[in-house]
């Protein structure tokens, strides 16, 4: 029996299409082991969104041919799709897949068995127009499920290489989608996270369906899902239609992934991102009003070529000014081959670190006073796994709806169930909360609402 061992750079995506790849080995009989075990074949699946993700993506392939010399190397992902002749030129590398025709990956290691002979199996993506299906029944991480509905970005942003790695929007058939969500829910999960390269932009490319059909569709078709998430989404793709989709819905989660990147008109203008700041407060303030309680994640690009203090200030105060309740903050970093890499006034680095420090104790402030109002509230959690800061405590750790990380009392059973937790001492990032009871899958909105 083969054995096959994987090892994912990058985001929710990557990590997604890695569990899909594994079905297709699994289907051929193969056995998956540790990365760091000795396999018959690795397969990488790199990242390219910076620079770093490259370095990193090279030094983990290197490791896999230091692992077993005599292994089959596949190598998959953005940063292959990117730079194949990079990737090839590594003293070890057999094969070399972009991010589609994953499905050829099997029968390119039969043809490099049969040949030895390294192959480079990537093409254009700009020239695809339709997405690749790739299932997944089931995930390794036993509480979420990611569910991927779109592939591809047409936005060319100044800083972001992602549309040449990923090519541009393909969203995913919408029956496959309610098909794999019930698959999904079927195999035990209460939560489904929306997942994509541009996932708010699901059915631009598509004739009389959009994102709100989509949500409404899942919440209509789908039997036993409790949750569904939507991993990201630009304000600009919160229509009036999604908004009103959202406050109908009993299943939509009170949180909103959504990218801010900056807080400056002049910086986004210069990052060629599609909104103003007018334009953002004002879908966010509909959203607030159809969920009160909303909690709002984003993204922030900390430096970017040509930010003044007054720009950063702006943005600054627009987070603090609207309560966003916690921040990825990344300092900008230059990613060769973009618009922004070739900006002259690049910020210096010691600047573009004090400016990510100052978010970040805003962010956790802000995240503290969140949480803070939902203090002695009873909130729905999904267990996730035991407390990682002291396994032994007999607490675990789960996720509310909004998004609060909660540590209470639970057992194993509990694990993926939804639970009624008390919040009793608000905190960032952990909530500690105290065990109500398990609601059993029959228990109705009404009823609920009585409790």
């Amino acid at each position: 029996m083969s054995s096959v061992a994987f090892h994912t750079l990058g985001c929710k995506v990557n990590h997604y299409e890695t569990e899909a790849i594994w079905q297709l080995f699994k289907h051929q009989g193969y056995e998956r082991v540790d990365f760091e075990s000795t396999a018959d074949v690795y397969v990488i699946n790199t990242c390219t969104v910076t620079n770093t993700g490259d370095k990193k993506s090279r030094q983990v392939i290197r490791r896999a041919v230091r692992k077993n010399p005599d292994a089959v190397i596949c190598v998959t992902g953005c940063y292959a799709q990117t730079s194949p002749a990079e990737i090839m030129a590594i003293p070890g590398v057999d094969i070399v897949v972009g991010t589609q025709d994953r499905t050829k990956m099997l029968e390119y290691i039969e043809q490099y068995k049969n040949e030895r002979q390294p192959i480079n199996g990537v093409k254009n993506i700009m020239k695809n127009r339709v997405y690749e299906e790739l299932d997944v029944p089931a995930f390794t991480d036993r509480t979420r499920a990611s569910l991927k509905i779109q592939e591809g970005c047409n936005n060319f942003c100044t800083f972001c290489i992602i549309p040449w790695a990923r090519g541009l929007m393909r969203s995913r058939d919408p029956k496959e989608v309610v098909r794999q969500a019930q698959q999904l829910v079927d195999a035990g999960y209460k939560e489904i996270v929306l997942t994509g390269i541009h996932t708010g932009g699901y059915g631009q490319d598509l004739k009389d369906y959009n994102l709100a059909m989509l949500l409404r569709d899942l919440e209509e078709q789908v039997k036993g899902l409790k949750r569904i998430r939507i991993s990201s989404i630009e304000a600009s793709q919160l229509t009036d239609e999604v908004i009103d989709v959202i406050e109908k819905s009993n299943i939509i989660v009170r949180h909103m992934h959504i990218p801010l990147q900056s807080g400056s008109d002049t910086v986004l203008k210069r990052m060629r991102r599609k909104y103003t700041m007018a334009q953002f407060a004002e879908r966010l303030l509909k959203l607030k009003k159809a969920l009160p309680g909303l909690a709002v994640t984003s993204d922030v690009i900390v430096g970017f070529p040509g930010e003044t203090e007054e720009e950063f200030m702006e943005t600054y105060n627009f987070i603090k000014d609207h309560k966003f309740s916690e921040l990825h903050v990344f300092p900008y970093s230059k990613r060769t081959g973009t618009p922004a890499a070739r900006m002259t006034d690049q910020i210096d680095e010691e600047i573009k670190n004090e400016r990510v420090h100052r978010l970040i104790a805003l962010s956790d402030q802000l995240a503290k006073e969140y949480s803070s109002t939902f203090e002695n509230e009873v909130l729905e959690v999904i267990p996730e796994e035991k407390y990682k800061e002291d396994p032994d405590s007999g607490l675990y750790e789960g996720y509310t709806d909004n998004y609060l990380k909660v540590v209470f009392p639970a057992t194993e059973d509990m694990v993926g169930k939804l639970v009624r937790v008390k919040i009793t001492k608000a905190g960032y990032p952990y909530n500690e909360g105290q065990f109500v009871r398990v609601l059993e899958d029959t228990t109705s909105k009404e009823e609920l609402k009585a409790i």
